[in-house]
């Protein structure tokens, strides 16, 4: 059984990237780039939009399956022959992770928002890390819908519940949460 977990850090706000869809340095703390590093070493299979990536030395090594409309259904990614293409309008995740040749483990959800919305009812953990002194004003936010809504009640309004918090940086009071589903 493939475990689904989701990554991101978000600024007070709720917000992932600013008004240029991009993630500012604002957003980025060793602690949480060591949280998320570890949680995607771990993972077999990275799942991502097309613009989002995580950029780091093991980055190649991992299978991943990218979202994308460019193909009809799955298919091989002409650059890469770790990652899989998947349309979710032609295929469905299972065919995907079939094509990315990982039927158990845990997938790791990197986003962006239409990515993670797309799996909010199928999460078994999603690792909230929060930047509370960060605003990101016009930014992005991490669900379709934030910050209208903040992303904890995105995610409490899926089923999933507040479990352990870990401090990431005790300077900027960075922290991860361990939004689980219950039952």
């Amino acid at each position: 059984m493939l475990r689904i977990e989701g990554y991101v850090i978000v600024s007070a706000d709720g917000m992932l990237a600013d008004a240029n869809r991009v993630m500012p340095e604002a957003l980025k703390f060793k602690g949480d780039l060591e949280f998320f590093t570890a949680g995607l070493d771990r993972a077999d299979v990275v799942v991502h939009g097309r613009n989002s990536f995580e950029d780091q030395p093991n980055s190649p090594l991992r299978k991943r399956i990218i979202l994308t409309h460019r193909v009809t259904g799955i298919a091989a990614h002409p650059d890469n022959a770790k990652a899989t293409l998947w349309n979710p309008a032609g295929a469905s995740f299972d065919d995907a992770c079939v094509h990315a040749e990982v039927r158990d483990g845990t997938a790791a959800i990197i986003g962006g928002p239409c990515v993670f919305e797309m799996f909010l009812d199928r999460y078994d953990t999603f690792w909230l890390s929060e930047a509370p002194h960060v605003t990101l004003p016009g930014g992005e936010g991490c669900f379709p819908g934030v910050p209208e809504d903040s992303p904890q009640a995105v995610l409490a309004a899926h089923g999933l519940q507040p479990r352990e918090v870990k401090i990431l940086d005790a300077t900027n009071d960075v922290r991860v949460t361990a939004w689980r589903r219950i039952g």
